[in-house]
């Protein structure tokens, strides 16, 4: 384990102070940020991201941020190509890689490899999605339980893309997707990690949080940041991008599905189930070390990764 390379994980639930946890290590030691955010990746996609302001990614340039317009399509696949790549980048110039962000799924393709599932097919994507529209996710979620029960057991109804996924890979393969996932393909990460995880630890201090955030994000102009997305060649709500928490909520309001107490209610509470199921992919993290709320939280992760940076000659 000591001649591993060494690499830094800031991982929490959405709106818990991450980015600036990240920020205040790679101020003070020898880091490369990169980003695990399956929204960050599209450019023009700023407020309702909470993505850093541009000046701060100037002064602490984060991997893996703005390289894909809203149009394309992301995988956890191509982000471990990608985030590999980057470490890699980061060992060779003689720093450690610090991958932050909030798509523990992303973290768990990076750790564990990828299973070999069938590529997506638009057309089986838009009959489930349109059936999704019509029928509701609880229906679509019995489908999955009855079809295959490990993969319902680990999916929220509420959680659309992991659902439709779920569907679709059952449709294509004939075979259920925990079946696939059960024989993984590739390495197992070979990097010795120090994981932090930043939380809260009162859940109604993250809901207040979120609740805020959410705010700020109208007053700082989300509804027109989706609008003129929206406006674009080749945009549409039924995208990956745009099925985004936040995103897929003002999509409807635009589109006179509610109204915008309606959407802005809709809106925090799929920001909230997000970090519920943030919360339990976190507690399956291995050697995790969490940083709840204190004065000395950002003291103490400087100490932790410090202290880890040096014991790895670095």
């Amino acid at each position: 384990m000591k001649s591993l390379p060494r690499a830094i994980f800031v991982m929490g639930p959405t709106a818990s102070g991450k980015t600036d946890l990240a920020v205040a290590l790679a101020r003070e030691l020898p880091v490369d940020v990169i980003s695990v955010d399956s929204a960050l990746v599209y450019r023009g996609m700023d407020i309702g991201t909470a993505k850093p302001e541009p000046e701060l990614l100037e002064e602490v340039p984060h991997a893996l941020v703005d390289i894909l317009d809203p149009t394309q399509s992301y995988s956890a696949a191509r982000f471990r190509a990608d985030a590999l790549a980057c470490m890699e980048a980061s060992r060779a110039a003689g720093r450690i890689p610090l991958l932050v962000g909030g798509t523990m799924l992303y973290f768990h393709a990076l750790q564990h490899g990828l299973s070999d599932l069938p590529g997506a097919d638009l057309r089986v994507r838009a009959r489930l999605q349109e059936r999704l529209a019509m029928e509701g996710g609880e229906r679509l979620h019995r489908e999955l339980a009855r079809l295959d029960p490990e993969a319902a057991s680990r999916i929220h109804p509420n959680d659309p893309q992991r659902l439709l996924r779920a569907l679709e890979v059952i449709e294509i393969s004939g075979r259920p997707l925990s079946e696939l996932q059960a024989a993984r393909r590739g390495e197992r990460l070979r990097w010795r990690l120090l994981k932090l995880v930043r939380a809260p630890q009162e859940r109604r201090v993250l809901h207040e949080r979120i609740a805020h955030r959410f705010r700020r994000m109208l007053e700082r102009g989300f509804e027109a940041e989706v609008a003129g997305l929206l406006a674009r060649p080749g945009v549409h709500p039924g995208l990956p991008s745009m099925r985004a928490v936040g995103y897929r909520q003002m999509a409807a309001y635009l589109s006179g599905e509610c109204n915008r107490a309606e959407m802005a209610e809709r809106a925090v509470i799929a920001t909230r189930q997000l970090a519920k199921r943030q919360f339990t992919w976190l507690r399956r993290e291995r050697q995790a070390l969490w940083l709840a709320d204190g004065e000395k939280t950002t003291e103490r992760a400087l100490r932790l990764a410090a202290e880890f940076i040096r014991k790895g000659g670095a």
